[in-house]
């Protein structure tokens, strides 16, 4: 309920009565009339008109039509009928395309008997073009509706009259209240309960790309709920009583206020661009509202990306009162009556059931450090289910006095120190930290990237969430249960010598973001001095910058090299250095991976993250200064291939000649399980004028992999380009492409594949039928098969137009043309390009296909016709050209 005056020009009882006596139907005056109330309204809101008054006016205004559609209505003369409001209606808010929730209540009359007026009435009201949601009952059936579903209950908590007999709400009212049905206490378990239940849909998390700002944590409904319990149990109808109820402090009650504000202006521009009741700030609406509220891109940031920070930094405040509040009603409400059960921990805070608390309010005050203390407490100590309200208010009202000469007193840097050791419950401390303002004060930097996002579809968080994320990762890898999903990150984790070495190279890795510049070396520069302050040596100094310059290296290192040439692995080896440093850095990444966007790992790059681990730890176990020796590893790697088909029907040389065909470069590129396979299907393959197409899941990696398919068939140019057509319409992913042109004529080309779950194929016996058949049918007859993509574009990737770049550059070790691209990703990507080069008579010999967010980013080795890299400057430029000219066409017609 509120009490602002409406603006009642909103509504002119003379043009209504004068249109009626101009013989204008009802229907068409009330038309006009809300059709100019909503111009009237949607230009106040451009102009920044207060949005409350926007909000209630819109209420106010609404009530007047319906005033009028029940006066002329024959329901008017029922003397035991009334119109009234309900939910948010009731409450008189109402955006613009919001539902108008309202009940057709009837005393003991059956409302059976007024069916042809009932239905008369609502027609009326849908022709108005009203968001109308309706309920037609008694005030028996309201309290036999209200018992059982406590949304109803909640309804009926803001009703109001806006026509017909008031004493009728007045009855209901009392029978649906808490003297007769949900009493105060089982009302506020239930609505307690129904927000867990809401928040754990967003893994209890303000931060989502696209958030629903009605029911994400710390949006619209979180404060309803306050709202609605405060009624129940108070009678209060007002934020403002919350602050007389001590509910809320003064700063408090305005924190709430500003916060529901921008969540009302955000709502209400939401309604006015799409025409809907939408309340899911998708990405399509950000930009437009970025722009409609005067945001504009800076040089380090974009509109879109100041306007989402704004918001996850209201609804990161709104979470944080909502905790206060919730927990004084928990007290006040559900345990008021229960004995109090109070442990001692020490001279400052002891357990009153179960809720740590300050011992004297002004201890924050006069031992500072008490505000870091409480939280290792909280980790320490079993059965602790958080803070009582007044210490977690005092908490924020002393937390200004975590300053520099606090940052650099030696008890706190220890108590610091000792948090990231604790054995348990440190990812829980961590975020009441950053949800009650402590984290940020004490590490400024950390402040500066709260709320922070990129408007991408690759970072599904803000990087202070990000951040958090990659910590709780890596406390998950010590448990068993997740043992299954990251067997080597889950053995490594218990292995490493200091663990919170790891913890804090996770807090800080990102630190740096959206300060321009390198992150990864400015968030070196960043824990260096964190290091430094809290005793750390030099050595575990060195290793956490270390591996904050160097936490995209082993993810970019599996992604974008052939991870199968042992120089690349010797390569890598030799910044590693040694195996302490590879631990810690494959635990790093793995854990900031997953925290990135959980889509990323997927079977494939798990298997090429341990297949470069393993591989890696060979290598220096060896010893850096003795590489391997190509030609003693390629006879090796013969020899093992030899001894696998040792029980085969086929003669020694007839291998080795096989072998030798396929070439140096193959057998580098394949592990010997992978080359037996081939080898064998080659062998037994009768019909040569027919493709040979296998498919196998990658278990010779050492892991489940993805799956591989094999294609042996006489060598065609276009075969990249089909082959990838064909995938895509079978909703296939190329995770990793590999061909090579025999000696005889032949390609060999590999193709490892995901389902759209990010899955292998597995042993679905269908399904790899219908791939081999129709990669048969579309490679024996191509001319089809070029251009012929049918998949859809996502809505999420039409939001993200960039134009496409491309780098050329020749590899003089490999002997081979690098061809970079980023583009934005849409179906039939790889096609394309495949088809570019067979217009350039260019042929792919290797590719890394790798798809973050809603761009593609892949890597191609090609050479020209004649397998030598392409040399002509001109032809490079063309092929440049022509791949940004056909991807940006396509990419701009989606």
């Amino acid at each position: 309920m509120n009490t602002y005056q409406p603006d009642t020009s909103l509504f002119c009882n003379d043009f209504f009565n004068n249109s009626l006596s101009f013989g204008n139907s009802i229907i068409q005056t009330l038309k006009q009339q809300i059709s100019d109330a909503n111009d009237r309204l949607d230009q106040r809101f451009k102009s920044e008109e207060d949005i409350h008054h926007l909000i209630y006016d819109r209420a106010w205004f609404i009530d007047q039509i319906l005033e009028k559609a029940w006066e002329h209505s024959s329901l008017n003369e029922v003397a035991t009928a009334s119109l009234i409001a309900v939910g948010g209606y009731g409450r008189g808010e109402l955006h613009p395309k919001s539902d108008i929730d309202v009940l057709l209540l009837f005393d003991a009359t059956e409302p059976e008997a007024h069916q042809e007026a009932i239905e008369t009435f609502l027609t009326l009201l849908w022709d108005l073009n009203l968001n109308i949601g309706h309920s037609v009952r008694t005030i028996t059936e309201c309290k036999e509706e209200a018992e059982k579903d406590i949304t109803v209950t909640t309804n009926l908590t803001e009703a109001r009259t806006i026509s017909g007999n008031e004493d009728i709400l007045l009855k209901m009212t009392s029978l649906t209240g808490p003297s007769f049905i949900w009493d105060s206490k089982s009302f506020f378990q239930a609505k307690w309960e129904e927000q867990q239940q809401r928040h754990r849909k967003f893994n209890n998390i303000e931060y989502n790309l696209e958030p629903n700002i009605k029911t994400s944590p710390g949006g619209l409904r979180d404060i309803q709920t306050i709202m609605w319990i405060t009624k129940r149990q108070y009678g209060a109808n007002t934020m403002s009583e919350l602050v007389r109820l001590s509910v809320l402090n003064e700063e408090e009650l305005d924190m709430l206020t500003r916060g529901q504000e921008f969540l009302w202006q955000v709502r209400y521009a939401l309604h006015m661009i799409t025409g809907r009741p939408e309340d899911r700030l998708l990405f399509d609406h950000q930009r437009k509202i970025a722009e409609l509220f005067g945001y504009q891109d800076n040089g380090s940031r974009l509109a879109v990306e100041q306007l989402m920070q704004k918001y996850y930094r209201t609804v990161l405040q709104l979470g944080e009162l909502n905790d206060v509040i919730i927990q004084h009603f928990n007290e006040t409400i559900l345990l008021a009556d229960e004995p109090d059960e109070v442990i001692e921990i020490n001279e400052r805070f002891q357990i009153r059931n179960k809720f740590i608390e300050i011992k004297d309010p002004k201890i924050f005050a006069k031992e500072p450090s008490s505000m870091l203390e409480i939280f290792l407490l909280m980790a320490r100590t079993d059965g602790v289910k958080g803070a009582r309200t007044t210490t977690i208010r005092e908490l924020r009202n002393h937390r200004h006095l975590i300053d520099d000469n606090f940052r650099a007193n030696p008890v706190n840097t220890s108590m610091f120190m000792a948090l990231m050791k604790t054995k348990t419950r440190l990812v829980t401390q961590l975020w009441r930290m950053r949800k009650w303002g402590i984290l940020g004060r004490y590490l400024p930097e950390f402040a500066s990237i709260t709320g922070q996002m990129q408007h991408d579809l690759f970072h599904i968080y803000t990087v202070d969430a990000h951040t958090l994320q990659v910590v709780r990762n890596m406390r998950r890898f010590r448990f068993a249960d997740n043992k299954d999903q990251f067997p080597l990150a889950s053995r490594l984790i218990h292995e490493v010598p200091k663990v919170e070495l790891a913890y804090i190279s996770g807090l800080y890795h990102d630190i740096a973001k959206g300060r321009g510049g390198d992150h990864s070396e400015l968030g070196a520069i960043d824990a260096r001095k964190f290091c430094e302050k809290h005793g750390l040596n030099k050595w575990e100094t060195d290793l956490i910058c270390w591996l904050i310059e160097n936490h995209l290296l082993m993810s970019m290192t599996a992604q974008r090299k052939d991870i199968s040439d042992p120089e690349v692995i010797q390569e890598f080896a030799e910044k590693v250095q040694d195996k302490i440093h590879l631990d810690y850095l494959f635990i790093l990444t793995v854990a900031d991976i997953n925290a990135t966007n959980p889509t990323l790992w997927n079977s494939w790059r798990a298997a090429l993250m341990r297949q470069l681990y393993t591989e890696t730890w060979r290598t220096l176990r060896r010893g850096l200064d003795h590489p391997i020796n190509p030609q003693e590893y390629l006879q090796d790697r013969e020899e093992a291939v030899l001894e696998l088909l040792l029980d085969k029907p086929y003669r020694e040389q007839q291998i080795r000649d096989l072998l030798n065909q396929l070439g140096q470069d193959y057998m580098f590129r394949n592990t010997p399980g992978e080359i037996a396979w081939h080898t064998e299907a080659i062998l037994e393959h009768k019909d040569s004028s027919q493709p040979l197409i296998e498919l196998m899941e990658t278990t010779d990696r050492e892991h489940e992999g993805g799956t591989e398919i094999f294609i042996y068939t006489k060598d065609e140019q276009h075969l990249f380009a089909v082959t990838a057509s064909v995938m895509e319409n079978l909703n296939l992913n190329i995770q990793d492409a590999q061909v090579i042109i025999s000696d005889n004529g032949f390609t060999v080309n590999s193709f490892i594949v995901l389902d759209d779950n990010g899955d292998p194929i597995g042993e679905n016996s269908l399904r790899i039928e219908e791939i081999k058949s129709s990669l048969i049918v579309a490679l024996e007859d191509s001319s089809n098969y070029l251009d012929l993509i049918s998949k859809r574009t996502p809505r999420q990737l039409k939001q993200f137009k960039m134009p496409t770049q491309v780098v050329i550059h020749n590899d003089p070790i490999k002997q081979m043309t690098v061809l970079e691209v980023t583009a934005p990703d849409r179906p039939g990507v790889l096609a394309m390009i495949g088809r570019v080069f067979v217009d350039f008579d260019v042929r792919i010999q290797n590719a890394k296909i790798a798809t973050l967010g809603e761009k593609v980013d892949d890597l191609f080795y090609l050479t020209d016709n004649e397998n030598n890299p392409i040399s002509d400057p001109e032809i490079c430029r063309l092929l440049q050209q022509a791949i940004c000219t056909t991807l940006d066409k396509h990419s701009n017609n989606q």
